[in-house]
């Protein structure tokens, strides 16, 4: 029976390489790695009933992107949210069993419509897979994705798209 959820130490374990195993996905490490627990994940759920997964984001005030984007101003950098998606499709990919080291290979679509800022406790993610497709040794997952914060939404995602490669 594959776990529904994951905690912060299981996270650091797949940035390490031992949760799917040697040469397969791995998430980054902090200071990359954009969530601190999965709280959903499943292959049968989501808008497209192909897969769900959910995470969040516990915001500190001493997080290393406020002090630098922008001086005075602190704000997380858009891409970071966008890369938080993509590591969760990622992490989709290998925890259905699919081998191989992942890629970002792109998003047809972002939209920012708020921001996420130091007085915010949480951010919340939601990837709603579309399809997985495979190809000799490869897998690639298409999936929708949001950020919310405060039960407002204020980042969208179309079709980000992660590889997974053997070679």
């Amino acid at each position: 029976m594959k776990k529904n959820s994951f905690n912060y130490d299981e996270l650091i374990s797949c940035a390490e390489g031992k949760l799917f195993g040697a040469g397969n996905a791995k998430l980054p490490l902090p200071p990359m790695l954009m969530f601190d627990r999965i709280t959903e994940i499943f292959q049968d759920k989501g808008e497209f009933k192909k897969g769900l997964i959910k995470a969040e984001l516990d915001i500190k005030k001493s997080m290393w992107f406020f002090d630098c984007h922008f001086k005075d101003d602190p704000v997380m950098p858009g891409c970071l949210g966008l890369d938080a998606m993509w590591q969760l499709v990622g992490f989709f990919l290998g925890w259905t069993g699919e081998p191989g080291k992942g890629r970002a290979l792109g998003v047809n679509s972002v939209k920012f419509t708020g921001e996420v800022l130091k007085k915010f406790e949480k951010a919340i993610y939601e990837v709603h897979i579309k399809r997985i497709l495979k190809k000799e040794g490869t897998a690639v997952g298409l999936a929708n994705g949001i950020l919310s914060v405060e039960n407002k939404i204020i980042y969208t995602a179309e079709n980000l798209k992660v590889g997974l490669f053997k070679s």
